[in-house]
């Protein structure tokens, strides 16, 4: 999946105005999750996106490197905590954060491989994996 191929379905998925506003569902949703999941799984998730959209997960692993140890694996939250940082880092309501969440965790799912995406799904707690597509929240 290419780069504007994915902005695309976010946008339409979330029913958002613009491509602008889809790259910051994406980079809000990215970097959140990449803060929920180990740095080995968001850096195996980063490699199968396009380049500019891995780059969003990528940025909070590389923030995590040379730090104490317990900054290396996945910090716990639950859904509240994990829209509110994504409404704080897009400048959005917590109810918008968890309909953009939504069209994100949709279009990974289409580009990620299906066992990356089971892997993604088996990490998360089930709070927040109900964000994933009906198929992928309903296999845990």
């Amino acid at each position: 999946m290419h780069h504007d191929e994915f902005l695309r379905l976010v946008q339409a998925g979330a029913a958002l105005p613009d491509r602008g506003t889809a790259e910051r569902a994406v980079r809000a949703t990215l970097e959140t999750l990449a803060e929920r999941v180990p740095d080995g799984l968001a850096e195996h998730l980063a490699a199968q996106l396009p380049r500019e959209i891995g780059e969003h997960l990528r940025r909070v692993v590389a923030a995590h490197e040379g730090g104490p140890e317990e900054y290396h694996t996945a910090e716990r939250f639950d859904l509240t905590t994990f829209a509110a940082r994504i409404a704080w880092r897009g400048g959005v309501s917590e109810d918008a954060a968890l309909q953009e969440a939504s069209a994100v965790f949709e279009t990974l799912d289409a580009a990620l491989a299906p066992e990356l995406s089971e892997k993604l799904g088996s990490v998360l707690p089930p709070d927040i994996r109900e964000l994933l597509p009906v198929s992928r929240a309903e296999d845990r």
